[in-house]
């Protein structure tokens, strides 16, 4: 075949999916294995030594997930990715491929509630401190960087304030001090932005959302771009030999797959975070549709984000410039989106985003429930504030649903 650069499109519903060599099937099998026949005792050996690439054991790798990690680093522009089985799963396997007791992560505050815990609790008892600061204040995040930090970490889209950040001056900042910018691209989808065009260096994603698309299964993904020199001699994780996997220096051994190899090799080995084929399977079935919807996501977020401008009830409304989901403040706080929330028919109250259904969510009592005052108020979530997913429907639907509760809230 010539050499041609496919569109965005056309990589979502190709890449990594050829049709089957030995049946002709065109959708991509279901490889429901848990391990794999060795064709000989030296291939099985040179696949523990990690001196040939295969399939051993679906813990690790399988035939399914590969071609949803192969579809999804085409997509976001990058060197391979590793699947996991949920978001946080991804993110917690990322730090720990850069990270061990003593080290230090510099995270955005304006970020999901599940990950300032996971950074602030579970990162912490393993060892690994994290600072937060705003991601629009890069003379706080700068400040915050340390000899000992491994990466800094940012949201494209802050979940669920709204806030986005600078991904090119996050990226600058980053390697200026010889760590990597690490970004959750889950609420904006690689349709809309793709961070490693922008300086990132890994990508995160819970596949749970737009991936997927309809609500139906957790996923979770790193995308590596291959780019950053992790041999510098700040990753001994990375450039030193690894009891863990016969005294192998991954930078030596694997180049710019050291990141990755590593992630894989001994860090989803060991936690067990993998995705299942057929979890895999009907995330490819999502990302053929993501352009489509995503160009309706957002169109009908910017009609209901101007529908609830103009009414009366809405106090403020925070809407990024790009994405299906944001915030509003109802005019009466808590207990008036208590019944703005309780009076919607079509919407669903669910702890969710990305569906084609849409979606609302009052995020101080559930998503960011888990936080104090003082980490609430930093990652911009006020008590009156209500949090819209915007799905596929009809617009005139979801801003008929949306006045019927508006009216019923005051």
């Amino acid at each position: 075949m010539q050499d041609h650069s496919f569109g965005f499109a056309t990589r979502a519903i190709h890449a990594g999916t050829p049709p089957d060599p030995a049946t002709g099937a065109r959708a991509f099998p279901i490889y429901q294995s848990a391990s794999f026949v060795f064709g000989s005792t030296e291939q099985a050996a040179e696949l523990f030594q990690l001196r040939s690439y295969g399939h051993i054991y679906s813990r690790i790798s399988n035939p399914t997930v590969a071609a949803f990690e192969e579809r999804m680093a085409a997509l976001e522009g990058g060197l391979g990715a590793i699947a996991f089985s949920s978001g946080l799963a991804a993110q917690l396997c990322t730090v720990l491929a850069l990270a061990q007791a003593g080290d230090h992560v510099v995270s955005s505050q304006n970020v999901y509630g599940g990950t300032v815990t996971q950074f602030s609790v579970t990162l912490r008892r393993m060892g690994i401190e994290t600072t937060f600061a705003p991601v629009d204040d890069l003379a706080a995040l700068e400040a915050a960087i340390a000899p000992n930090t491994k990466l800094l970490f940012a949201e494209t889209i802050g979940n669920p304030s709204g806030t986005l950040a600078d991904l090119r001056a996050l990226a600058k900042l980053a390697h200026e001090h010889g760590i990597p910018l690490v970004v959750d691209n889950t609420f904006a989808s690689p349709y809309l932005c793709r961070p490693i065009e922008h300086g990132a260096d890994i990508v995160v994603h819970s596949a749970t959302k737009f991936i997927s698309g309809h609500g139906t299964t957790m996923g979770g993904v790193t995308i590596e771009s291959g780019r950053f020199d992790f041999a510098s001699g700040k990753f001994p994780l990375l450039s030193q030999p690894s009891p863990g996997y016969h005294d192998k220096v991954f930078t030596e051994t694997f180049g710019e797959f050291a990141f990755l190899m590593r992630a894989r090799a001994e860090v989803l080995r060991d936690v067990g975070a993998q995705m299942s084929p057929m979890d895999a399977w009907i995330l490819l079935l999502g990302l053929e549709t993501l352009p489509l919807r995503m160009e309706k996501h957002v169109a009908n977020a910017k009609a209901v984000a101007a529908y609830l401008q103009a009414r009366p009830e809405v106090d403020w409304v925070r809407a990024p410039e790009m994405g299906a989901i944001f915030i509003f403040g109802i005019r009466g706080g808590r207990e008036a989106g208590r019944r703005f929330i309780d009076a919607l028919d079509l919407w669903s109250h669910l702890a969710n985003v990305g569906d084609a259904k849409s979606l609302v969510i009052h995020p101080a009592s559930t998503t960011h429930s888990q936080l104090n005052d003082d980490e609430m108020r930093k990652a911009g979530v006020a008590p009156e504030a209500i949090r819209l997913s915007v799905g596929l429907e009809d617009v005139d639907d979801l801003t008929w649903d949306l006045g019927n509760a508006l009216e019923a809230s005051q």
